[in-house]
This record gives structure tokens, C-alpha cells and sequence, in this order.
């Protein structure tokens, strides 16, 4: 199982991904497809994203059940700790970019 999530992403994209995957949400992409093929389209997102954010989760045997990566500007931090991947948070930033 794949899924990939995208924002602030430019139409193009989202078309890319569209092929590949089925869009069950508005920047939602959900599919079952080869480790060769997540990549190509990872390198698809990668190339494409310009200002936005994505992430891509997918199965595999791991303690946790899956893994994860994160791409673009976004709170969420991937952390490993003793050999689970968890988020971590970038604090809050007000206007002023004092953090809060």
C-alpha cells in the first residue's frame, strides 16, 4: 500500500500522480504498486514540487508496519528513535517569526 499526500503542489503534479495513483481525497493518492515504481514517482515529486509540501507512507516489514518521507516546508520533522520513525514538531512561528 501506497499513499501520497500533497499541498500547495502545482496542477501538473497532481496530474503526474494522478496517472500512477487514484485520488480519493483532494491531494490524497492512494495505490499498490513496486518498490522501482514508488520511487520513480517519489523523483516525479521530487522534481515537480516547487513551494509546496508532500509526504509518501508506505507498507513494508518494519516493527511499525510502514515507513514514511517528507518533502517541501512543514512543521513535521521525521525522527528515528531506536529504530522507530516518529514526528517531530518545529514550534509555532507568529508573524513577527518570534517563536512562540
Amino acid at each position: 500500500m501506497l499513499v501520497i499526500v500533497v499541498e500547495n503542489v502545482p496542477p501538473r503534479l497532481r496530474g503526474r500522480l494522478a496517472v500512477w495513483l487514484i485520488e480519493i481525497r483532494a491531494g490524497v493518492y492512494l495505490g499498490d504498486l513496486s518498490v522501482k515504481v514508488r520511487e520513480m514517482i517519489w523523483s516525479q515529486v521530487e522534481d515537480g514540487i516547487e513551494e509546496g509540501n508532500a509526504v509518501m507512507a508506505w507498507s513494508t516489514n518494519t516493527e511499525s508496519g510502514f515507513d514514511f518521507k517528507t518533502l517541501g516546508k512543514n512543521r513535521r520533522l521525521p525522527v528515528e528513535l531506536d529504530g522507530l520513525k516518529l514526528v517531530s514538531f518545529y514550534p509555532i512561528e507568529d508573524e513577527d517569526n518570534a517563536v512562540l
